[in-house]
């Protein structure tokens, strides 16, 4: 069994303020640099950066050997006293984030020692590499990094032995755990490589972090159980009593995986009524995203399938068989719902490049961000089942690639 040891650090310049976070993962055997990680945070404290650190390590060494045994080592007493069981974690800002430091190995596999600072200076570096960039509204990059050089260099000035294999660190990569199952974020030899292969679940560490949307489909209204058009014209269905039971179950298994940093909701009121009990259970606001809305219907809206073919045949026909083409009543096209999902897609990796935000909104929406990652046609709108409260998530990388890690995930609800 391989083992590894994460060196991490976090920092804040103002508490609360500008803040950051660095890691570094090293072989245990011989000390050799495998990856580094760091991020600039936005405003935070020091505690919650120092906590971003340990989980962003942990992440890089599981990318790594998801088998392998771990020894954490960080100048925060706060955060190892916290992590080993011997004090209780009390702030709300921190709970989430130790429980996702607590998932990603099993407890067994996972020790932690404090050191003092002049110890940590690797990760320390990183961490406020990255609040530079910050600073000048860039983000980190591995490539620009010097912190491994310095940290060598200030050791043999010391006199002490070298400790680091200058060339070894590639990349930073923190991937960010996606609701579902996702495959590894690249081998040993990708991290050392840079340059290596790129897309998907083979992307390799110097692409960093993924953007990763996870998408939750709002609970039923009264109108879902009957199967009747319910796009953003109509009547605006609110949830029922079973979609609120739905969302509450959604929402403790986000809690339980705990990577959802940000929430983004729909207009409506059904995903609205979704993400603020989600949120609420995660300690999150909801941001409300235009750009996730339903489809237009026109006058479908509020029908059966069986009703719309009975009395507009021929426009449905058209409607099955062009995207281009318009419900009956001046609705919107699964064409003109694509752009518009696509912007909206371009525009939020921007934002939360290597992080997870969960967008609660409805079935069209979903299945487009799926088929414009499978780079699949339109007419694979119609051969996808999407259950209401149901989980997906697509991972978007730096060289714009996707990835689609879930799909219609409804074992919450079971």
């Amino acid at each position: 069994m391989r083992e590894f040891i994460v060196e991490a650090d976090g920092g804040s310049r103002g508490n609360p303020g500008p803040a950051g976070y660095g890691a570094v993962v090293r072989d245990a055997a011989t000390g050799r640099t495998l990856l580094e990680t760091a991020e600039y945070l936005g405003i935070a404290t020091n505690n919650v950066a120092e906590y971003r650190g340990l989980l962003a390590g942990l992440r890089a060494a599981h990318s790594l050997d998801p088998t392998a045994r771990v020894h954490v080592r960080m100048d925060s007493k706060l955060v190892i006293e916290q992590m080993s069981g011997r004090w209780k974690i009390k702030h709300p800002a921190m709970k989430p984030l130790a429980t996702q430091a607590r998932a990603v190995f099993p407890a067994d596999r996972v020790t932690y020692e404090w050191i003092p600072r002049a110890e940590n200076k690797h990760a320390d570096r990183l961490a406020n590499e990255a609040m530079d960039a910050g600073a000048r509204g860039e983000q980190w990059s591995a490539t620009t990094s010097t912190a491994e050089l310095e940290v060598a260099d200030v050791e043999a000035r010391a006199g002490e032995p070298e400790a680091a294999d200058v060339g070894a660190g590639a990349g930073g990569v923190e991937v960010s755990g996606a609701v579902g199952p996702a495959g590894p974020a690249g081998t040993e030899a990708q991290a050392r490589t840079p340059g290596a292969a790129a897309r998907g679940w083979s992307a390799a560490p110097d692409l960093g972090a993924p953007a990763t949307l996870v998408l939750l489909r709002h609970g039923e209204t009264p109108l879902t159980p009957q199967k009747r058009f319910s796009g953003s014209g109509g009547t605006n269905p609110p949830l029922s009593d079973i979609g609120r039971e739905q969302a509450h179950r959604a929402a403790e298994a986000l809690a339980a995986r705990g990577t959802i940093e940000t929430v983004l909701a729909s207009p409506l009121a059904r995903t609205r009524q979704t993400a603020e009990i989600v949120a609420a259970r995660l300690n999150l606001d909801v941001h409300i995203e235009d750009g996730l809305r339903e489809t237009d219907f026109g006058a479908w809206e509020g029908l059966t399938f069986g009703e719309v073919r009975d009395r507009y045949p021929d426009d449905l026909n058209t409607w099955l068989a062009d995207p281009e083409a318009r419900p009956t009543g001046g609705g919107e096209s699964f064409a003109e719902t694509a752009a518009r999902i696509e912007a909206t897609r371009d525009r939020l990796v921007t934002a939360h490049a290597g992080r997870t935000v969960l967008l609660v909104t409805h079935v069209t929406p979903i299945k487009t961000f799926v088929r414009l990652a499978l780079g699949a046609p339109p007419q694979s709108l119609f051969r996808m089942e999407l259950s209401a409260a149901s989980l997906s998530a697509v991972a978007y990388y730096a060289d714009g690639n996707a990835s689609v890690r879930l799909f219609n995930d409804t074992s919450h609800l079971r």
